[in-house]
C-alpha cells in the first residue's frame, strides 16, 4: 500500500511539472506524440502474439519494403491500429467515451481484417475465452460497458491509475468482441488518460508476463493491485520521457550514464525498471536526461 501511495504521489508531482514546462511546446509534444505511435502499434500488437518486430512495423507505417513475407492481416494490424492511436489524440479531447466512440474504434482497427464483426459487440452464440477464461454471454456485453463506464465516470475522486487499472480489467474480462479485445482496451485506456488531461501510456510487450498475472489476479481475487502497478509505472515512464525533452536536458542511454557516473550499469537498470530513476525506454533503450 505504501509503495502505491509513493507511486500515486510521484504522479501527481510530474504532472506538475509537465504542465509547467508545456506550455507553448505543443509542436514538440505533437512530435513526441507521433515518434511514439510505431512503439505503441509494436508493443500492443506484440502482446496479441504479432511476429513484426518494431524494425518492420515502422517499415510498415512509413510504406518500405520488408526483407521477409509478411502476412496482409499482420500489415493491416499495424497500419490499423496505427490510424486508431492517431485518431484518439485527437477524438478523446472533443468527446467523452461512449459505446459508440467504442464501436467506432474498433471498426477501424478490425477493417479488412475481419469485416463480419468489424465495429460490432459479440451476438448470439459467438462466445470467446482468453486462457481459461471463458467471457460473459453476448447478451451480457452492452450492459457490463455501460456499468463499467459509469462506474468509472462515477469515481471521478479516485485516482486515476486506480481507476483506469479497475477499467481495464473489467473490459478485458467482458471481452465484448470476437477480436481485437486486448488493442481496443489499451487504446481506451490512452482515450481516457488523454481526456483527463494526463500523457498517454505505452504497456511493453516485455511486460507481457506481469501483465497477464494481472488478469488471472483479477479474475482469481478480484483485486486490481499488479495492473495498478502496470499502469502507474507506464504513467511514470511515459512523463519521465516528456519532461527530459520539454526541459531540454541531454538525452543518453543509461549505458552511457553508468559509464559517465561510474555506477553499476545493472543497479541503474533495476532502478529504471522499478522507475525510482527518471529514467524511461525508447525503442527498447533505457535512456535518461540529465
Amino acid at each position: 500500500m505504501a509503495n502505491t501511495l509513493n507511486a500515486l504521489n510521484k504522479i501527481k508531482n510530474l504532472r506538475e511539472r509537465y504542465y509547467k514546462v508545456s506550455t507553448g511546446k505543443e509542436s514538440l509534444l505533437k512530435l513526441i506524440s507521433e515518434t511514439e505511435i510505431p512503439e505503441q502499434v509494436y508493443n500492443s500488437n506484440a502482446i496479441e502474439n504479432s511476429t513484426l518486430s518494431l524494425e518492420e512495423t515502422e517499415k510498415i507505417l512509413l510504406q518500405i519494403d520488408l526483407d521477409r513475407y509478411i502476412s496482409e492481416r499482420e500489415i493491416f494490424e499495424a497500419k490499423n491500429l496505427a490510424r486508431v492511436v492517431s485518431y484518439t489524440e485527437k477524438k478523446a479531447k472533443e468527446q467523452e467515451l461512449t459505446l459508440d466512440v467504442i464501436l467506432s474504434l474498433h471498426k477501424m482497427l478490425i477493417s479488412n481484417i475481419r469485416d463480419d464483426i468489424a465495429g460490432r459487440f459479440r451476438i448470439n452464440n459467438e462466445y470467446v475465452r482468453v486462457g481459461s477464461h471463458i467471457a460473459p454471454k453476448p447478451a451480457e456485453v452492452i450492459s457490463r460497458l455501460e456499468k463499467t463506464i459509469a462506474e468509472y465516470n462515477a469515481s471521478s475522486h479516485e485516482n486515476i491509475v486506480k481507476r483506469i487499472a479497475r477499467l481495464h480489467l473489467e473490459f478485458e474480462y467482458t471481452h465484448p468482441f470476437c477480436d481485437g479485445n486486448g488493442r481496443i482496451g489499451r487504446v481506451i485506456n490512452n482515450y481516457l488518460l488523454i481526456r483527463e488531461g494526463f500523457v498517454p501510456i505505452n504497456i511493453k510487450f516485455i511486460d507481457r508476463k506481469k501483465y497477464y498475472d494481472a488478469f488471472r489476479e483479477f479474475d482469481e481475487k478480484g483485486s486490481a493491485s499488479i495492473m495498478e502497478e502496470i499502469v502507474a509505472k507506464a504513467i511514470t515512464n511515459s512523463y519521465h520521457k516528456r519532461l527530459a525533452y520539454l526541459e531540454e536536458k541531454e538525452i543518453v542511454t543509461l549505458f552511457e550514464y553508468s559509464k559517465r557516473k561510474k555506477i553499476s550499469h545493472s543497479n541503474l537498470i533495476n532502478k529504471a525498471n522499478r522507475q525510482t530513476i527518471e529514467a524511461f525506454l525508447e525503442k527498447g533503450i533505457w535512456k535518461i536526461g540529465i
